[in-house]
């Protein structure tokens, strides 16, 4: 413990992993509910903020059950998805939502991660990971690679939780985060480590400026950042300088 806050910077990936295997088949039911729908909308303003073209390449890291490659799918028809997580429970998931939506042959799942993603330089015209950089324990080295798959001007959309910045909003997102959130979680995952993990994971994150800058040192430009839902969660755009290498 540090400062109150449950330190996540120790936490192995194989670990990560394996907490996510374990809270696979509640996955979806639970991120409705205990954002009360609200993911769903995040998710549509990040891939609405891509403005796709019709048979673009995009990478979806940290896919998970696949929520995003659906959306961008149903946006953009023809797009070609790719979907990398370290979890195959959540992987198995998502094959059978693409399935079961008639797109699974517009989308590629492979089990991989963000540090090690299996593909080659200047393919993807965007990638976007949502709720799935903060798990991350070599953020730079993961950006690194987002740009490096990139073609040059292609974008990256990260979407991720934050803190409410102001007092009163703060003090009772702290209270729902710290002390209900973790109940209700454990309770329907049966998985307590999970939803204590969840809150300490937000709260160790940067905030939207610090992010920002770890964005343009990785090789990033015209950088913006849009809070979502009174800046519980926060929309990151950067776009892959024409210059990289």
């Amino acid at each position: 413990m540090h400062n109150g806050r449950l330190s996540t910077t120790k936490v192995k990936p194989q670990s990560i992993s394996a907490m996510f295997d374990h809270i696979a088949p509640r996955y979806d039911f639970l991120n409705r509910l205990l954002s009360l729908r609200r993911d769903v909308y995040w998710r549509r303003e990040m891939v609405q903020a891509l403005d796709l073209s019709t048979g673009a390449a995009v990478l979806d890291v940290a896919c998970g059950t696949g929520d995003v490659m659906l959306e961008v799918m149903r946006r953009k028809p023809g797009t070609r998805v790719y979907g990398i997580d370290f979890s195959k429970k959540m992987l198995q998931i998502a094959a059978t939502k693409t399935g079961a939506a008639g797109m699974g042959s517009h989308a590629a799942l492979i089990a991989a991660d963000a540090l090690h993603p299996p593909f080659p330089p200047r393919c993807m015209d965007a990638v976007t990971i949502a709720f799935g950089i903060r798990n991350i324990h070599d953020r730079d080295r993961a950006l690194e690679n987002f740009r490096q798959i990139l073609k040059p001007g292609g974008l990256l959309a990260v979407l991720e939780l934050n803190t409410p910045a102001g007092r009163f909003l703060k003090s009772l997102y702290l209270l729902y985060f710290q002390k209900i959130l973790p109940g209700i979680g454990g309770f329907f995952s049966k998985n307590a480590g999970a939803y204590q993990y969840l809150p300490a994971s937000v709260l160790n994150f940067p905030q939207p400026a610090a992010f920002a800058v770890q964005m343009r040192k990785a090789g990033f430009e015209d950088i913006a950042w849009k809070p979502l839902s009174a800046g519980i969660a926060t929309l990151y755009i950067g776009r892959c300088a024409a210059d990289a290498a």
